[in-house]
């Protein structure tokens, strides 16, 4: 059966829009679909694990990632490791050069839960980062230019010969979401 696996952002939650726009798409339209959305842990090397273990016993040719700025630096890093497709919106690159800007006390805007990001975070994505990706035919990435969070040329280059859509305009949350979610799902399932 092809599945879905969404993975959300940082201090996001299974419940965050993108997630539940694309769980509702997959339960009306495409029924045949399995969609799944792990509540990822906010270490970096733990949130990966759990990808993995939820993925296993998945054949890749029917597993399709999709992550969503941090779930994409996620999705790029196990896609990497078992070889399945992944679709990447707005996705982090490199996290760990730009989260010590983040160290600090945080709190998921979904779930109320406050943890301490440290430098054990940072150096856990440093040691998951992926220098270059091998398979740029099983990408796709969704970019908007107006990410007000993440520099999205930053993608552009590092998902070289990847299916690509730039949208002119837009925001970090991927305001042209809704409109690609039937093609995203699509892809999944062909």
């Amino acid at each position: 059966m092809k599945t879905i696996v969404y993975l959300h952002g940082f201090i996001s939650s299974p419940l965050s829009k993108k997630a539940l726009m694309l769980g509702d798409y997959v339960r009306n339209i495409a029924g045949d679909v399995r969609y799944e959305v792990p509540r990822l842990h906010h270490r970096p090397a733990l949130a990966v694990s759990s990808i993995e273990a939820l993925c296993d016993g998945i054949p890749v040719d029917d597993l399709t990632l999709v992550g969503s700025s941090l779930g994409g630096f996620y999705a790029t890093v196990v896609a990497e490791r078992i070889g399945c497709r992944a679709a990447l919106l707005n996705p982090a690159v490199h996290p760990h050069r730009h989260f010590t800007r983040y160290l600090g006390p945080q709190r998921n805007m979904y779930s109320g839960e406050s943890f301490e990001l440290t430098m054990d975070h940072v150096n856990d994505l440093r040691a998951l980062d992926v220098d270059a990706i091998t398979r740029p035919g099983r990408y796709w990435l969704f970019v908007e230019t107006g990410d007000e969070v993440l520099d999205y040329r930053e993608a552009v280059a590092c998902y070289p010969g990847a299916l690509q859509t730039i949208v002119q305009g837009g925001d970090h949350a991927l305001s042209s979401f809704p409109e690609h979610v039937p093609e995203l799902v699509e892809w999944a399932r062909s």
